[in-house]
Order: structure tokens, then C-alpha cells, then sequence
């Protein structure tokens, strides 16, 4: 396969979200080896950007689909996946054996009071391309009294389908009709794969879709029963009904991860921490900044939650962390897979239909409603201590990630470093010389 490398490599690197990662392929399929011509990737862009789930490693299993079959959208949409998975476990891993240490309590004090701006800021950019219409303001109204009253997600979006698919029928201008991608006219001469290339793996039949429906089935499947020969005779119980938890709950999840992992996390922290009691708030934020820290998806910060799961049911067992760890990546992203090797065949035929696009609209306000309680959920639990009242310092230097970030334009990453530095500096350094 001539583009493992690239692929590999991919995995490594690609960090900055989803838009930096979907430059990279961009730059190196289309501009630099030519591989699809720029109209063929737009196309699988806008398929993958209307599916639940992380759009990034979806485009790099569209396209490994189209260069090289089933088997070229497997590797291309693992190696996307892997390192960052193993990146995060080393991470976690660190998390929990080192955590107790007052400088690396100091350094996360810093971050938490970062990412409540990170997370801010994201709703911001978010809700400036969602909330357009009256009905859109509505809407996110809506999910944010459902996240209040610790209504699930997955019904808030299949309350907003089923009210899209009224309103379509009744006002149909009511609905903001999504603007796709348009494709520049372009000489595709050069190009291996152009707009006209008819593929044969990419033919729809309604066999090879009932077979792909069933492997699903089976994979989703297999890995149960396999851990439970493994449990077989292990003393700890309750382990494989944590698992069979694990397995629906992170599935469920990623059927509804509709604009991408930001939207998903009000309905994890909710459920994992507040219902499951996994893991706590603190370390929900500690995990969504070990998860902007890694290369790959953003959704990886579930893996992060697997593994905390695991570690705190489990009287802090490392294999039982690592197991659901993995347990909860194959989960997450197993249909992102179904969604592309077994959708994309059929969207070659369908890809004309705009009414999923309106329906579908009407998610992404429901998700600003959904991440504006996750602000607040989060900014509670970094700004009032329960012992101590309320932590102006946190505050300040959340404004202040704001003011950065925002106004100044500074990069996530280095303004991280910065935040670690802080809590070192506040936390470490300044009672030090207090003591003096």
C-alpha cells in the first residue's frame, strides 16, 4: 500500500483538531500526490461531516476506502486512531501513579482553569455557525433545561430529528438550509481518482451492505465474549456487567456525536460521572486536557474515561484500566467505520439529497444548548471549592485564557504549557516563599 507511510505518519502528527487534520490530508492526497482530485475529497468531506463521530478519522477512512477497498479504509482509519490511543494510555497511566504528587497537582490546578476557557471558547465558535434563525435559539433553549434535568442526550437528538422532519413537511423555510462545499471546476487530468472515476468497490448493493451490517453485529459482539473467557474465574464481580456497561454506553455515544467531541461531552460527564460515578468532575477536565494534548481525534478524551473507569471500579487495577481502555476506543469509533465502508457506496448515489442536511441542522443548536450547561457544570466544579468557597484565582486566569486564546490568538498547546507553569507557581512555589 503505497500511502501507509503517509497514513502512519498522519497518526503521529496531527494535531490542532479536526480542521488542522483535515488540511494535512488535504495537502498531501490532493495538492502534493494527487491521489483524489479536490472535488472527489470535498465530496467525501461533506459525507463525513453530516455522520455522528469524530469527521477527521472518517475522511481518513473515506479516503483510504477510495485508494485502496475495505481494507484500505480499515488501516488508514486505525492508523489515524492508534497512536493517539497509545499516547493517552501512557498519559493516563501517568495520571493515576504520579497524580499525588504536589507538583503535578499544581500543574493540573492550572489547566483545569484553562480548558473551562477552552471549552467556552469552543461553544462560542460552535453556536456563531449554528444559532442563524429564531428556531435555532429555541432549540439550544431546549437542551439546555433538558441538560439540566439530566435528560439524556440521544433523546434530545431524537427529539430535534423528529421536530426537523415535521417542520420540513409543514414550513419547510423555516429550516436553514445547510450550505455544502462547493468544488472549484478544476483540470482533473493528473489526478488518480477524479470526479468521473467510477470505482468498483464503491458500487452499492444491497448485499454487500446486509453483509457489512452483519460483521458489525458480530464485532460488536466478539470482544464481549472474549473478555468474558477471559473473566472466567476472576474474583472480581461485577466485572463483565461494568464492561457490558462500558460497551453500550461509549457505542451510544458515538451514534450521537454530532459536531464532533465538544457536542458528546456534556452527555459523557453527565453519565460517567453523575450517574456511572466513574470518575470525578476534576478529573473529567483533567482528561479533556491529557485529550488536547495527544495527536488524533479530540474524542479520544473517552478512552481517558474508559480507563478512569476501570482504574476506580476496580480497586485501581492497571489491566482492568488498560483492558476497558481499549475496550472503550474499539467501541467509540467502530461505528465510524460501519458508517463510512458501509454509507459510502451508498451516499455516491444519494449525495443529492438535501433534506438530511436540514434535519440534521437542527442538531447543531441543540449541541450549543447542550455544551452551554457543560460550561457551567465544569466552571463549578474548577471555581468553587467545597472547603474553601469560591477560587478567585481560578477565575483570573480563566479571563485571562480567554483574553490569550481569543485576543491574542495564542496556540492551545503553548497556552497549556503556560497553564502548567501557573499552577507550579501558585501552588509550589508561591506558599514556598510565603514560608519564608
Amino acid at each position: 500500500m503505497y500511502s501507509l507511510s503517509f497514513w502512519f505518519r498522519l497518526g503521529w502528527i496531527s494535531f490542532g483538531g479536526p480542521a488542522g487534520q483535515i488540511a494535512l490530508m488535504h495537502r498531501h492526497v490532493v495538492e502534493e500526490k494527487k491521489w483524489v482530485s479536490d472535488a472527489r475529497f470535498l465530496h467525501a468531506l461533506n459525507y463525513c461531516m453530516l455522520l455522528p463521530g469524530p469527521e477527521a478519522q472518517q475522511l481518513a477512512t473515506y479516503l483510504g476506502f477510495l485508494l485502496h477497498g475495505y481494507w484500505g479504509g480499515i488501516v488508514a482509519g486505525t492508523l489515524f486512531v492508534l497512536p493517539s490511543m497509545l499516547v493517552l494510555w501512557l498519559l493516563s497511566y501517568c495520571y493515576v501513579t504520579y497524580s499525588h504528587l504536589p507538583v503535578l497537582q499544581a500543574i493540573f490546578y492550572g489547566i483545569q482553569a484553562a480548558m473551562v476557557a477552552i471549552v467556552a471558547l469552543a461553544l462560542v465558535k460552535i453556536a456563531k455557525k449554528s444559532l442563524r434563525l429564531p428556531l435555532h435559539f429555541f432549540i439550544a433553549g431546549i437542551a439546555f433545561v433538558a441538560a439540566y434535568w439530566h435528560i439524556s442526550f440521544p433523546w434530545v437528538v431524537g427529539l430535534c430529528l423528529l421536530l426537523a422532519i415535521g417542520i420540513n413537511k409543514i414550513q419547510p423555510e423555516w429550516l436553514q438550509k445547510s450550505v455544502g462545499h462547493t468544488a472549484k471546476q478544476e483540470n482533473e487530468a493528473d489526478f488518480l481518482i477524479k470526479t468521473s472515476t467510477e470505482l468498483p468497490h464503491l458500487r452499492f448493493s444491497w448485499t454487500k451492505l446486509c453483509v457489512l451490517l452483519l460483521v458489525g453485529v458480530l464485532l460488536w459482539y466478539v470482544p464481549y465474549f472474549l473478555l468474558d473467557c477471559w473473566a472466567n474465574g476472576k474474583s472480581m464481580s461485577g466485572l463483565m456487567d461494568f464492561w457490558a456497561n462500558i460497551r453500550s454506553f461509549f457505542t451510544k455515544a458515538a451514534f450521537v456525536t454530532f459536531g464532533g467531541a465538544y457536542a458528546v461531552l456534556p452527555y459523557v460527564a453527565q453519565t460517567s460521572v453523575e450517574q456511572f460515578r466513574w470518575l470525578q468532575p476534576k478529573q473529567m477536565l483533567d482528561g479533556l486536557a491529557l485529550g488536547e494534548s495527544t495527536p488524533g481525534p479530540l474524542i479520544m478524551v473517552l478512552a481517558f474515561v474508559g480507563f478512569m473507569a476501570g482504574y476506580n471500579q476496580f480497586n485501581h487495577s492497571l489491566s482492568i484500566a488498560t483492558i476497558t481502555l481499549v475496550l472503550t476506543t474499539y467501541y467509540t469509533f467502530l461505528p465510524s467505520f460501519l458508517f463510512i465502508l458501509a454509507g459510502a457506496p451508498l451516499i455516491e448515489y444519494t449525495h443529492q439529497q438535501q433534506n438530511w442536511q436540514r434535519y440534521l441542522g437542527l442538531i447543531a443548536p441543540a449541541v450549543v444548548g447542550l455544551m452551554s450547561y457543560l460550561v457551567l457544570y465544569l466552571a463549578q466544579h474548577t471555581f468553587v471549592q467545597a472547603d474553601k468557597g469560591i477560587d478567585g484565582v481560578a477565575i483570573l486566569w480563566c479571563l485571562l485564557s480567554v483574553v490569550a486564546l481569543y485576543r491574542y490568538q495564542i496556540g492551545m498547546m503553548t497556552w497549556i504549557a503556560v497553564s502548567c507553569l501557573f499552577g507550579v507557581l501558585v501552588k509550589v512555589f508561591l506558599p514556598f516563599l510565603l514560608m519564608l
